[in-house]
């Protein structure tokens, strides 16, 4: 197997193949991953994400992969009822993440009152003339599943480029295709734990959403990155982390996001309404096997 490492979209990427990963592949999967930052970073000014939010309220013509982020991060939204909500770009930065996670730090003070979401439903999308308008105030965050696609966006160039059997993980993101030399699946460490369950994948792709890593201080009160739409707060759902088995990186992210939001309760049957297995990690630590989610972990290598 041959690996390689680099930092993009606010994580680090890996890419694992089955045969010599050549300085094209890299320099490839580099670039794909430095294009879809460019234009869907809503830390950058000038992206065209940015330029999108600034024009609210007036049709702007996007470019290809920006228009396919806004269509499928609203197919997720409608399909999970708005627990998956690409539109609280607002909040996120009213609770202070209003810069790349590695330069939050301490957060400034509260400021204003909470919006909620929902503003995904007044979305107008021209697909023929490559055109969005969002509503007065509406403000896009698409950082999930625009990691997820770029991850699906990987596979197929690897493909392309003769690499039949590769891994390509994105932070909490991997997708695969093929398998390793002389291997049923791919063993795949669930999760943030270093000492997590580690389970087999055979194809498709994990996503997982947690709290682990992503949380700060915003005057004395504790946040994190994973809001819910209806309080327009960081989630109080009673779950710790939540890994979700798809068909797709874009698929797995958008559930696992709107399995962390509903909560260890209604989690499952979100899950199971989208044909999607899953498990959650309760804050007491207990878990919960959703779907077709294996029902034994792999050993650890030595």
């Amino acid at each position: 197997m041959s690996s390689h490492r680099f930092r993009a979209m606010g994580s680090e990427i890996q890419l694992l193949v089955s045969d010599r990963l050549t300085r094209e592949a890299t320099q490839a999967v580099e670039a794909l991953f430095a294009e879809w930052e460019e234009a869907l970073s809503r830390f950058r000014p000038l992206s065209e994400l940015s330029r999108l939010n600034a024009s609210a309220g007036t049709p702007m013509r996007v470019g290809p992969i920006l228009l396919g982020a806004v269509e499928a991060a609203l197919e997720a939204a409608r399909a999970t009822g708005g627990l998956f909500d690409p539109t609280l770009r607002h909040e996120l930065v009213r609770i202070g993440y209003d810069r790349s996670f590695e330069e939050i730090g301490h957060a400034r003070g509260r400021v204003a009152r909470p919006r909620g979401g929902g503003a995904w439903r007044r979305i107008a999308v021209d697909r023929a003339a490559g055109v969005v308008t969002l509503p007065p105030g509406g403000e896009l965050d698409l950082g999930g599943i625009a990691k997820g696609m770029a991850v699906d966006a990987s596979l197929d160039l690897l493909a392309r480029l003769g690499i039949d059997a590769a891994l390509v993980s994105a932070g909490g993101d991997l997708a695969v295709r093929g398998l390793p030399p002389g291997a049923g699946a791919w063993s795949v460490l669930v999760g943030g734990d270093p000492n997590g369950p580690v389970v087999p994948l055979v194809r498709g792709a994990l996503a997982t959403s947690g709290i682990a890593r992503r949380h700060w201080r915003q005057g004395e009160i504790e946040r994190h990155h994973l809001v819910d739409p209806e309080t327009g707060e960081p989630a109080g759902s009673g779950l710790r982390e939540v890994t979700v088995a798809g068909g797709t990186c874009r698929i797995a992210e958008a559930g696992s996001t709107a399995a962390f939001v509903a909560g260890p309760r209604l989690a499952p049957g979100v899950l199971e309404r989208l044909g999607l297995a899953g498990l959650l990690v309760t804050n007491a630590g207990a878990q919960i096997r959703v779907g077709r989610w294996p029902s034994y972990d792999l050993p650890h290598a030595a």
